[in-house]
């Protein structure tokens, strides 16, 4: 019987040409489902291939009893319930840096485009007008573009924005300088490249760091007369306070190829004269659509031909029989990078990871890469995952120590994983509890036990009567429920560790009064 594979997006046909070719498998196109009619299309298929339209819910995941793998054409995973895919042992695939030429001269278009009124002035010579004055631009030559996000795309912005001799600074703080010298970058802080910029380019996912990071605030730090393109993520700006920015003059112009809610219905950006929107187009060239195209379905039939795993975001690349074994170490060693990551600040230098005891014996090469994709992940998203893992923390210029040593300390197994950036240090140790249950051991010297999941509010605090009971009625005036509790004691300095565990995730104003209680020293919220 051969394998299944659904498409159920639009695919170029170098790629349903690759599943049609395979004597194995059986391709069947079906876009443009209703989710009712995807319910009863997918209960018989093993591959389900998409872009960003289908909608690979819990019921999808629920409904397709043989499902074994997602293939996403591209690289943003956000219509896939990712955590029902990996209970149910769906492997999700995407294809990271198929798009990133593409959209990078996307945003250099956007930017050309917006300076010299392009569409503006093909418009008008549509009704028949003459407006040469109207439309007059600006150079874009020696003038400053600001990058928010100096990651593939970033850097490719940075490189054509070189030829155009542009100016470029750049804003990434987990990217380090010298990495980025050769594009001629000058990085900043966020607020000099505000103020800097005639032009401001956003390539960087969204995050809960990233979300409106171009707000009322930043516009008001910006020269008058910036120029704004977004081809990045809809929610990098605020798009009422984008508004307001654009009709004060603030900003001269704004080019958007993504939208807080897509399609933008009702936005009054869409109808201002000074904006200019495309409907997402920075991945829709031939080139980029043929490439994701052939990758996804190359990496899709490796994996249900040949049990080979690539580009997997939920999945490291070790069988079945191991995977069994490795498990409860890939969940703590996953989770004790995104956790590093989180409390980390500025670029990481270098990462040492030592595997003691039990898991000295066992292969640690996957092990590895699940400890680097949980470190770039909070900064990265969806372009890291377990196979790329290792080469993107090189680029970034992450130095990897690794060592084995067979004999135990406190505990039969535990890794320990510390990470350095300019000064600064922190040391992350893990065990696993009985057969299948991770812990968080300890975090720099200061002992607990912590389970390294869910919301987390992760506390340095004075050792003082009466700390704990204010830090737990300020969370609970924000109605927040704590559901653990961890604390970590330092007698000889007086000082404690606190990781709370709650239902639901810190807001920004509870962490904010929570961080001004007497003898809190740092706060800050993490979700593993």
């Amino acid at each position: 019987m051969k394998i299944k594979v659904l498409v159920s997006d639009n695919l170029h046909q170098s790629g349903v040409d690759i599943f049609a070719n395979n004597p194995n498998i059986e391709v069947v196109v079906k876009t443009g489902m209703a989710p009712e009619e995807l319910l009863q299309v997918v209960q018989d298929v093993n591959g389900l291939v998409i872009r960003s339209a289908t909608k690979v819910t819990k019921a999808v995941i629920e409904a397709a009893k043989h499902l074994k793998v997602v293939g996403r054409a591209g690289t943003g995973l956000d219509n896939v319930d990712i955590p029902e895919a990996t209970k149910h042992g769906v492997v999700v695939m995407n294809t990271p840096g198929g798009n990133t030429v593409t959209t990078g001269e996307h945003a250099i278009s956007m930017m050309l485009a917006l300076a010299r009124n392009i569409p503006q002035a093909a418009h008008s010579m549509r009704e028949g007008r003459w407006e040469k004055k109207r439309f007059q631009g600006r150079e874009v030559y020696n003038k400053t573009l600001g990058i928010i996000g100096m990651g593939r795309i970033g850097t490719v912005v940075a490189t054509r924005a070189q030829g155009l001799k542009m100016r470029i600074l750049g804003y990434d703080p987990f990217v380090k300088k010298e990495m980025v010298t050769s594009c001629g970058v000058e990085m900043v802080s966020l607020d000099e490249l505000f103020a800097r910029s005639d032009f401001i380019t956003l390539h960087t996912p969204k995050t809960k760091d990233t979300a409106h990071v171009i707000n009322r605030d930043a516009f008001k730090k910006m020269k008058k007369g910036v120029m704004i393109v977004n081809c990045a993520r809809g929610g990098l700006i605020d798009e009422a306070a984008l508004v307001d920015a654009l009709q004060e003059g603030i900003v001269a112009g704004a080019a958007l190829d993504v939208f807080e809610q897509e399609p933008p219905v009702g936005s009054p950006l869409v109808l201002m004269g000074n904006v200019i929107c495309t409907p997402h187009l920075g991945a829709s060239t031939e080139e980029a659509q043929e490439n994701v195209a052939v990758a996804i379905a190359e990496q899709m039939v490796d994996y249900l031909v040949n049990a080979t795993v690539k580009n997997a975001v939920n999945a490291p690349s070790v069988s079945g029989e191991a995977l069994i074994q490795l498990k409860p170490y890939l969940t703590l060693a996953e989770a004790m990078g995104s956790f590093q990551a989180q409390i980390n600040e500025g670029p990481i230098d270098s990462v040492t990871i030592e595997y003691i005891g039990e898991v000295s014996k066992l292969d640690i090469t996957p092990l590895r890469h699940s400890i680097l994709r949980g470190l770039l992940y909070p900064v990265m998203r969806d372009e890291v995952n377990y196979v790329n893992a290792p080469s993107l923390a090189k680029a970034r210029g992450i130095h990897l120590t690794e060592s084995t040593i067979e004999s135990a300390e406190d505990f039969t197994t535990l890794i320990r994983l510390t990470v350095k950036s300019g000064n600064q240090q922190n040391v992350l140790s893990g065990t696993i509890f009985g057969k299948y249950e991770p812990r968080l051991v300890r975090i720099n010297e200061f002992r607990l036990e912590a389970i390294p999941e869910g919301h987390l509010l992760f506390i340095y605090n004075t050792d003082k009567p009466g700390v704990i009971g204010a830090i737990g009625t300020t969370i609970g005036k924000h109605d927040i429920n704590i559901a653990r509790m961890q604390v970590g004691q330092e007698k000889e300095r007086g000082q404690n560790v606190i990781l709370l565990t709650t239902d639901t995730p810190i807001t920004s104003e509870c962490l904010a009064e929570v961080r001004a209680l007497p003898h809190v020293a740092k706060a800050q919220a993490l979700d593993l």
